[in-house]
This record gives C-alpha cells, structure tokens and sequence, in this order.
C-alpha cells in the first residue's frame, strides 16, 4: 500500500491534482475510463444537480485512495479489496471535513446498501462493479442496511454512489481538473471553520 505522507494544508490540493495528472490515466478498474476521466464525470455530474461545494469535492475525489496505493490495477480480478474508500478518506480527513471524506468512506458501503434495497440496482452494475461488490462483502444484510440508515452522511453517501455508477462514459466531456480547484478550496476552508 501507498502511504501520503502528510502534506502542508496550503499545498493539499495542489497535491492532489498533481496525483490525478501523475497517476489518474490508470484504468478505472476494468471501465472503458480513467480514473481522471471517472472522477471528473462524477464531479461533473454532481455540480450538474447543484449540490454543495462540499458534495462535489467528495465526488471528485471519492476514488483518489485507488490513485494512493501501490497495488496492481487488476487487484480486484486477484482477488484483492484495494479499500480505496477507507484508504482514501482517512487521509483527507487530515483536511477536510466530514461532509467531504465521509460520503467518500461510504461509497462502497452505499453499493451495498443498494444492491441490498434496490435488486434493479445489482442488474445494471457492470461486470468490473460486480466483482468488486463481491470483494467488499456483497449486498448489506437487513442488520447492516438499518446501521448505514443511521449515518448522517448515509443520503450523501448514496448521491455519490449514483455519480459513481454513472461515471464510466468514454469521452464525455468535462471541465478539467482546475475548473474543480475552487469546489476544493471552498471546502477546505469550510473544514477550518
């Protein structure tokens, strides 16, 4: 696994964005996407629906624990949960706050919670998302889908899922990353306050 060091706050989201043009022209996991292209068009997607600054900032970023770590780009068809949501937000909450990391630690747990609530939701997943639901432990148990009702991020968590499913367009257009920078400066400055 790839660990950030921790980085000065004013330097955060240039740090950031270098990460995606270093490392975001990976695959997405077995999509016909980027990773940039993916986080963009989710992005993208959730600044289309005007939700808050900070809900757009975790739908860019709602991935960036995939762009942290070393393992190999098929880890998931070796079998392997990369968990980029925890990886992810445990390293963002460093910045920002838990409007932003909070949606990004529970995405994966929103894929379940769906897939466990919504059995039309599982029949449109693709064969990448398919295989990763079954490494994160597939779909929620009752137990489980009451527990993520009681999140108070739980409804920002399943926006972003949404974002996330929808974001596996080749080339759709999108702003480029920079257009995003004030969605992370704003939050980042919420998270101080």
């Amino acid at each position: 696994m790839f660990h950030a060091d921790a980085i000065p706050e004013p330097e955060v989201i240039d740090y950031l964005l270098r990460l995606f043009a270093e490392r975001g022209d990976s695959l997405y996991a077995g999509e016909p996407v980027s990773q940039t292209e993916h986080a963009l068009q989710a992005a993208t997607f959730a600044k289309n629906e005007g939700v808050p600054p900070t809900l757009i900032a975790a739908a860019l970023l709602h991935d960036v624990g995939h762009l942290m770590t070393t393992l190999p780009e098929d880890c998931a068809e070796q079998g392997i949960d990369s968990e980029h949501e925890t990886l992810g937000a445990e390293w963002l909450e460093r910045y920002f706050g838990p409007e932003v990391t909070e949606p990004i630690r529970l995405h994966v747990a929103a894929k379940r919670y769906r897939c466990a609530t919504d059995p039309a939701y599982y029949a449109q997943l693709s064969d990448a998302s398919r295989l990763s639901l079954r490494l994160q432990g597939g779909p929620f148990t009752p137990q489980e889908v009451h527990e993520f009702n009681q999140h108070p991020q739980a409804k920002a968590a399943l926006q972003l899922r949404l974002w996330d499913e929808a974001a596996k367009i080749p080339d759709h257009p999108t702003p480029d990353l920079e257009h995003f920078r004030p969605y992370l400066e704003e939050s980042l400055r919420k998270s101080r306050s």
